[in-house]
């Protein structure tokens, strides 16, 4: 995978209040803006560790996902110039390490009664959601983008949940992942049979392990410890063996 770049945070412009985690947009030193999720919000680090993951496997299924960079900042400094006291604590709290996702100006949040995807794509983020175990790409919330025309997936903090209890993670490599009947897009997703065994091959033990290395080791240390990457990595692994129960499930709730 391309190495992920890190960058400094030079300015907090504005608060995105829709989540909950409250993330902003912020300006760094390559004068960029960037949507930053802190390490410091309530969710903490494992969210940072599944937008990682999670988007760095879309991305090497070919899916288009805003570019990832790890972002740093001064908690002191940046809270100084912020006037609202839940943001400068959340500032405070994130000193260090963070992660952003390329602020794409102008685009659009997914509407499925005004766009659709072809079949072939549709499966294809519907086969990644199934096999990341990603619990927010519905109606409600499609965490989707419309950008120069392409979809843009955005928002996998919640994806990668076997990871909040690893003392049964390993005993779930093979869960169906039976809330995929709520995604926005299977409706749309006839192809999953013809997608499955490329894209499963797509993700060697090698670009698995290539992207949770880039996983910092400040948040695998907050998160339980560095020693996890193997983990990561096996789990990730062994939910690619065929029969693949999650794309099975996809399939099932599709005809249901």
């Amino acid at each position: 995978m391309k190495p992920i770049r890190q960058l400094q945070v030079r300015r907090y412009v504005t608060p995105l209040r829709e989540g909950g985690s409250l993330p902003a947009i912020v300006e760094a030193d390559d004068e960029g803006l960037y949507v930053l999720k802190f390490r410091g919000s309530g969710q903490g680090p494992k969210a940072l560790i599944a937008e990682l993951v999670a988007g760095e496997i879309a991305r090497a299924l070919g899916l288009d996902v805003p570019e990832i960079v790890l972002a740093d900042l001064d908690g002191q400094e940046l809270a100084r110039t912020e006037a609202d006291p839940e943001i400068q604590a959340l500032i405070r709290a994130s000193h260090g390490l963070n992660l952003a996702l390329d602020y794409l100006p102008g685009a659009v949040t997914y509407d499925p009664l005004a766009w659709r995807p072809d079949a072939d794509l549709a499966s294809r983020i519907v086969w990644f959601d199934a096999y990341v175990s990603n619990v927010d790409r519905t109606a409600k919330n499609v965490n989707l983008l419309l950008w120069h025309g392409r979809l843009r997936l955005i928002d996998h903090g919640a994806a990668l949940y076997f990871h909040h209890d690893w003392s049964t993670a390993a005993g779930r490599s093979q869960d169906p992942f039976e809330r995929i009947a709520s995604h926005v897009l299977l409706p749309l997703a006839s192809q999953l049979a013809a997608v499955d065994e490329a894209l499963a091959a797509t993700l060697t033990p090698d670009v698995l392990r290539g992207i949770v290395d880039a996983v910092p080791d400040t948040w695998l240390g907050d998160a339980g410890g560095t020693g996890r990457r193997d983990d990561y990595v096996s789990l990730l692994t062994a939910r690619l063996a065929a029969p693949r129960r999650f794309v099975e499930e996809a399939i099932r709730a599709r005809t249901r």
